[in-house]
C-alpha cells in the first residue's frame, strides 16, 4: 500500500458532505421510533461513521474516510437513493472504546439511520450494545470478532469473521507452503488477536499441522518480542503465526523475528494490511511473510480495477482493504434502502438480513449471524511490495 494523502485532502472533499452532519432539522434519537422517525422525515438520508481518525490506527480510519466518501460522491452524483442525497457525518473514536461510545452517541442524536464502524473488533464490541438499545443499524466493515453479530440482530459486518479467517490462515499453511510444525504469537488481552490464534489453533487439527510453541504478548501495543520468540524458534516451527495489527508488525515483529535468526515463513490476519507504511527500512527482511486479507489491488476483475482507477483519480494512492469493504458497506446500505423503500432505520435492517450483494470485495450472502461468506486473498510482500498471492475458500 502507498502513503496516503493527508488528512486535509479527505477534509477538504468531506467539508460539503458533513456539514449537514448536525443539521437543526434532524431530532435527536434515543430510541428506535427515534432514530426511525429523524431518518425517514429528512430531505436526505444521513449516514454516520465513527472510526480511529487519530491515534495509533490513525491509517485505518483514513482508509474508511476515503472508501466511505467515495462511495458517497459516486452515488450523489447518479442521483442520489431513492432520490436523495446521501449526507455522511464523521466521528473520531481514536480506536478507543469509550470515544466509541461517545462518537455512536453523538450520531444517534443527529438522527442518522445507519452508522458505518467501527474498524476494530474491540471498539466495535461495545457499540453493539449501544446499537440494540438505540434502534440503530451498525456495519462495520471491518470488525472480525465472531461475537459481534451474536445476539444483536441489528449489527452487520462487510468482512469475514475470525473463525474464518483462521480456518483459511491454518488450510494456506498447510496446502500451499507445506508447512508440518506451526507455532502462534499472539495478544492475550485482546478479543481480535486471541480470537483468530484460537480458530487457526483449532484448525490445525483439521490440517494436519502440529502446534509445537504457544507464546503470547500482553498487549496488541508490546514493543519487545524477544522472550516469546527465543521459545518459539527452539521449537523449529515451519511457520509462524502472528494476528496483529500493522502497527506492531512492521516495526516490531517483523524485525526483531529475523534478527533472532529465523528465516521461515510468518503469516498473519488482515490487521497485517498496512505494513508497508510501518517497515524498517531494510525491506528484504519482509520476504516471505504472507497474510490473510479481504481483497487484492491488483485483482483483475473490473469492478475491483474501476474502484482502484476512481480511488487513485480521488486520493492519489491504491486502496487497502479497509477501504474496500467501507466502500462496500455504503453500497450495502445503498442496496437495502433500495429494497425497503424508505430510509426508515427498521425497514434497512430487515431489507439488509440475509441480503445477496456483489462488490469490490466480493460477491456474497450474509448469513444467519449478518456476516458475509465469501473467498479471502493471501497477499504476500515482495521486497516491500503488496503482491496478490492465493484465493481461497468462500462460495462466491
Amino acid at each position: 500500500m502507498k502513503k496516503f494523502v493527508s488528512l486535509a485532502l479527505a477534509g477538504s472533499l468531506l467539508v460539503s458532505l458533513v456539514g449537514c452532519g448536525a443539521s437543526s432539522s434532524a431530532a435527536p434519537a434515543s430510541a428506535a421510533s427515534g432514530a426511525s422517525s429523524a431518518a425517514s422525515t429528512s430531505a436526505e438520508i444521513s449516514l454516520g461513521v465513527t472510526a480511529p481518525l487519530t491515534g495509533s490506527l490513525a491509517t485505518y480510519g483514513e482508509s474508511v474516510q476515503k472508501g466511505v466518501t467515495l462511495a458517497v460522491d459516486e452515488i450523489n452524483a447518479a442521483g442520489g437513493i431513492l432520490d436523495k442525497q446521501v449526507k455522511v457525518t464523521f466521528e473520531d473514536d481514536k480506536g478507543d472504546s469509550t470515544e466509541g461510545a461517545n462518537s455512536f452517541n453523538k450520531l444517534v442524536s443527529e438522527g442518522v439511520c445507519a452508522i458505518i464502524g467501527s474498524v476494530t473488533s474491540g471498539v466495535t464490541s461495545g457499540l453493539a450494545t449501544l446499537t440494540d438499545e438505540n434502534g440503530m443499524l451498525l456495519i462495520t466493515p471491518s470488525g472480525t470478532a465472531d461475537t459481534l453479530t451474536e445476539g444483536h440482530p441489528s449489527v452487520f459486518r462487510a468482512c469475514f469473521n475470525d473463525s474464518y479467517q483462521g480456518s483459511i490462515a491454518a488450510e494456506f499453511a498447510a496446502k500451499d507452503l507445506g508447512a508440518k510444525k506451526v507455532a502462534i504469537l499472539y495478544a492475550s488481552s485482546d478479543p481480535y488477536s486471541a480470537g483468530i490464534a484460537a480458530s487457526f489453533e483449532a484448525a490445525c487439527k483439521t490440517y494436519g499441522l502440529d502446534v509445537v510453541a504457544k507464546e503470547s504478548s500482553s498487549s496488541m501495543t508490546d514493543t519487545d518480542y524477544s522472550a516469546q520468540l527465543t521459545n518459539i524458534i527452539a521449537a523449529g516451527p515451519d511457520v509462524i503465526f502472528a494476528p496483529y495489527y500493522y502497527d506492531t508488525v512492521g516495526p516490531y515483529i517483523v524485525p526483531q523475528t529475523r534478527a533472532a535468526g529465523y528465516t521461515g515463513v510468518l503469516l498473519g490476519a488482515d490487521g497485517w494490511d498496512g505494513t508497508t507504511d510501518t517497515m524498517v527500512d531494510d525491506k528484504s527482511l519482509y520476504n516471505n511473510t504472507y497474510f490473510i486479507n479481504h481483497y487484492a489491488a491488483d485483482n483483475p476483475s473490473e469492478e475491483v480495477q474501476n474502484f482502484v482507477t476512481s480511488f487513485n483519480a480521488a486520493y492519489g494512492s491504491t486502496p487497502n482493504a479497509i477501504a474496500a469493504m467501507s466502500y462496500d458497506a455504503v453500497y450495502m446500505i445503498k442496496t437495502a434502502i433500495e429494497k425497503a423503500g424508505t430510509d426508515t432505520t427498521a425497514d434497512i435492517v430487515t431489507a439488509m438480513t440475509g441480503m445477496e450483494f456483489s462488490g469490490v470485495t466480493g460477491s456474497f450472502k450474509l448469513n444467519d449471524l449478518n456476516t458475509p461468506e465469501k473467498p479471502a486473498v493471501v497477499m504476500e510482500y515482495v521486497d516491500g511490495n503488496l503482491v496478490f498471492k492465493a484465493s481461497v475458500g468462500g462460495n462466491g
